[in-house]
């Protein structure tokens, strides 16, 4: 499967030296580069003089100009290096090199230390900005165990958003795929909000971008239970707790972390001026401590090596 060894160069390549700073400042990164079209179709499609079912056909229309613009440009790409480049591993390395800035394998870790760090030396305010760079919900009354819990669930639902979902359209539909995904998945973070502002501009991109998680949350999930040290009681944790969760995907790679590091994950949060009182998922465990994030850091990391291991499998099918 060529997509299946594109991918796994991709992953080794952003695992051994992610996105390098120097490189940001010099050509920025594709997610900004759609978060710039994405702002200009917020600008010219979403005015508050609309009314609720033109700004929903504005969402609409985001989204399909976004993907279209986004699977042209890749496809222009995939042509060009199977037009010049031999069949093999060369080929296959040069659709990992343009696949690399879709994967966060390497980012993701490194928000997660940048937080532990902080915590270890009890600076509240550094591990509060810290966990800002990775949640939505408002930091600055964030205690210990509530910026462990955070963070947690940041480390969660980040590997299915940003390494599991994008490898699995990756392998399915090559560089189109991954670059689609991740398309769809920038535009919801950036309007897929339940505001005034967003809630009919933003409904397509947060439905699709449900769909198009539905498989990777469930098998991230999976691959953190399987790796856990007690894999039978976390898949019994995800069946009684992962539907429970607000979002459709979210609760599935959440319930199987928070039985990996015995904690529980989820419950009351505060989001600006409001508290939302969600449902805990694995409510009997006890609140995170530093201990349970380190915890977590090595689940990931054994959840990458069975992650690569699968791909290598599908690369020799």
């Amino acid at each position: 499967m060529l997509w299946a060894s594109a991918m796994a160069f991709a992953f080794c390549i952003d695992a051994l030296i992610g996105w390098p700073d120097w490189l940001f400042k010099q050509i920025g990164h594709p997610v900004t580069w759609m978060g710039w079209l994405v702002r200009q179709c917020d600008q010219t499609l979403n005015w508050v003089s609309f009314k609720p079912h033109k700004r929903r056909l504005g969402g609409v229309a985001t989204v399909l100009i976004v993907l279209f613009v986004t699977l042209t440009l890749s496809a222009i790409v995939v042509a060009a290096i199977l037009a010049f480049i031999p069949e093999g591993w060369l080929q296959n390395l040069a659709i990992g090199i343009v696949a690399w800035p879709f994967l966060a394998v390497r980012s993701m870790a490194t928000h997660i230390k940048d937080i532990i760090r902080p915590l270890e030396e009890d600076n509240l305010p550094a591990a509060r900005h810290a966990v800002s760079m990775i949640v939505g919900r408002d930091p600055s009354s964030l205690d210990k165990p509530a910026i462990c819990r955070a963070s947690l669930e940041s480390l969660a639902e980040n590997t299915s958003d940003g390494i599991t979902a994008p490898l699995f359209w990756g392998v399915l539909f090559g560089l189109p795929g991954i670059a689609a995904y991740k398309a769809i998945n920038t535009m919801d973070s950036m309007i897929g909000h339940k505001t005034i502002t967003y809630r009919d501009f933003g409904w397509a991109a947060a439905r699709l971008d449900d769909v198009v998680n539905w498989i990777p949350a469930r098998l991230t999930g999976f691959l953190f239970a399987l790796v856990s040290a007690q894999p039978k009681r976390a898949f019994q944790v995800i069946r009684a707790d992962a539907n429970k969760h607000r979002s459709p995907n979210a609760g599935w790679p959440e319930a199987a972390m928070a039985s990996g590091v015995k904690c529980r994950l989820s419950g009351p949060r505060q989001y600006c001026d409001r508290i939302e009182a969600e449902p805990w998922v694995n409510e009997t465990d006890p609140d995170p401590q530093v201990s349970d994030l380190k915890m977590g850091l090595s689940l990931y990391r054994r959840t990458l090596v069975a992650l690569l291991f699968l791909l290598e499998i599908l690369a020799f099918m």
